[in-house]
């Protein structure tokens, strides 16, 4: 089966969807997802979204907060753009329908996080993507010109190799034409052309064995783009986030909101001790990444598997008014915040870098662009200032519509893409090699390539990855495609890529650190 859109666009989270609303009065939009509409990881974003929509705070406050936790390693020009418009896209979601908490005197409920130097963050209780998401898809289902197709798999972009041609990464000149999907309910691969393409697949938190991220953040994006010899940058940047609830064997891990931290708990080790002020002055409220190594630092000096988030100063009809679900997750689990602490370990949350994007939005591809967790922008550097992922995800899915809407008015369906070509494969009979690699996956990543790394941790890695690649582009070869394949063969891709990111980078900074070179203060 083929189809012919204006506008396609892979992905249903806040990047997306956003964009959706923008190019849609200039043509015919197809979303596709492959999974529930609402399944992203926007709609799992706890704390809510950065902005500076009034004094005190300042635009230069966020763009220097942003530049130090990025580690000098942001693109300071991305980072004020970012910053400047982002308050115009808040307001511009306000318009859409999502709602923000407000204090009793109607005024938006800004809290702090970690890295903040103001009370900046709108948030929604302690569910603000899931809001967002909400009045977002609202918007999107009374649009009469955007189509959304759940559980459909994107496999991979159409471009010059299957027409025939030789593309390289180097020459450039490479051009989109479409997607590949996988109907997951028909069991069919169909061609999807597309005048303009934008990738909006997220993150790819579950290469780890524990991550907050939701099943579906598997890096589908990233690895079809790189296949597709477009360009990725700051791969090795893994944003870990603190304190995820500790739950062996639960995935996905659930997250206790940094916010909380905010409002004023405080991090301790088992046997109370507030441990935080020996690696940074600013407490249980440092920088993400420091937080997540001196919660890892302090796990192996004391042999402990968790530390402990102390909650009880916080006032209890704050805490359950602020952080509803979190406090509803906590008491299933036996656990009072106003009485008990709650054990919490760091967790895969983020990824920094990703497709190489330009300040519009562009991929080195033609007609294909790129937005949210699966970009490399360069606002987050070498680690992200809580919440500004939302607001970047909205400022660069408004800048791709500006330049998408031109590209498809210039750009023409390329009636030569053949159809899936799915001849001399047959079905999987050995699911039990795919769910043993993914374990092996996972737990390369986890022991070598997690908080702290090493050169030797990260040779170790990439010589099982190469196996894993070979195993499983034979599975892949083979058999007719499923999803698990699928996710598995991106997932491996991803993982290779970041040890490669790591393996270049010769210095422990940010999210990256390395024993083997002297650490910089990020």
């Amino acid at each position: 089966m083929r189809h012919e859109y204006d506008f396609l666009v892979i992905g249903s989270g806040i990047a997306g969807l956003s964009y959706a609303l923008k190019v849609a009065d200039h043509g015919k939009v197809l979303i596709i997802t492959k999974a529930e509409a609402e399944e992203s990881n926007t709609k799992y974003a706890q704390g809510g979204i950065a902005g500076v929509l009034h004094g005190p705070d300042t635009f230069e406050k966020h763009v220097q907060d942003t530049l130090e936790s990025g580690a000098g390693l942001c693109d300071e020009k991305i980072v004020r753009m970012v910053v400047t418009e982002g308050a115009d896209r808040i307001r511009e979601i306000i318009e859409w329908g999502t709602r923000f908490d407000k204090n009793k005197e109607g005024e938006y409920d800004l809290v702090m996080e970690g890295g903040h130097s103001e009370y900046r963050v709108l948030h929604y209780k302690d569910r603000t993507g899931n809001e967002i998401e909400r009045a977002l898809l609202e918007s999107i289902r009374n649009h009469p010109n955007i189509s959304l197709n759940t559980h459909y798999f994107a496999l991979d972009l159409i471009t010059q190799h299957h027409l025939g041609e030789e593309v390289s990464r180097s020459s450039g000149g490479i051009k989109c034409f479409g997607a590949y999907a996988l109907n997951l309910e028909s069991g069919n691969v169909e061609t999807i052309l597309s005048r303009v393409c934008m990738v909006a697949t997220g993150g790819a938190g579950h290469i780890y064995r524990t991550t907050t991220n939701p099943a579906i953040a598997t890096g589908d994006g990233i690895a079809m783009v790189y296949r597709a010899k477009g360009l990725v940058r700051d791969m090795e940047f893994i944003q870990f986030h603190p304190t995820a609830l500790y739950e062996p064997g639960k995935h996905p891990a659930f997250l206790i909101s940094e916010a909380v931290r905010g409002e004023g708990a405080i991090l301790r080790t088992s046997d109370g001790n507030d441990f935080m002020k020996k690696y940074d002055e600013r407490g249980s409220l440092a920088p993400r990444d420091i937080v997540a190594r001196a919660i890892d630092n302090e796990m192996k000096i004391r042999g402990d598997e968790h530390v402990l988030l102390d909650c009880i100063g916080i006032d209890t009809k704050d805490f359950a008014s602020h952080f509803p679900t979190i406090l509803e997750k906590c008491l299933k689990e036996g656990i009072d915040p106003s009485k008990d602490m709650i054990p919490v370990a760091p967790a895969a949350h983020y990824i920094c870098g990703g497709i190489a994007v330009d300040e519009w939005s562009r991929t080195s591809i033609e007609g294909l662009y790129a937005s949210g967790e699966c970009a490399g922008t360069g606002l987050h550097g070498g680690n992200r200032l809580a919440s500004n992922s939302l607001l970047e995800a909205l400022v660069f899915s408004h800048r791709a519509s500006i330049k998408s809407i031109e590209n498809a008015s210039n750009t023409e369906f390329n009636q030569s893409v053949p159809d899936w070509n799915a001849e001399g494969t047959t079905q999987p009979n050995e699911m039990i090699l795919i769910t043993q690699n993914l374990n092996e996956l996972q737990s390369v990543m986890s022991n070598y390539v997690g908080i702290v790394r090493s050169s030797q941790r990260l040779k170790r890695a990439i010589d099982r990855l190469r196996i894993l690649y070979g195993e499983t582009e034979a599975l892949y070869e083979r058999t007719v495609v499923s999803p698990a394949l699928c996710e598995l063969r991106n997932m491996i891709t991803v993982a290779y890529l970041i040890v490669k990111f790591a393996m270049a980078r010769k210095e422990s900074i940010g999210l990256h650190y390395s024993t083997d070179f002297a650490p910089q203060k990020s």
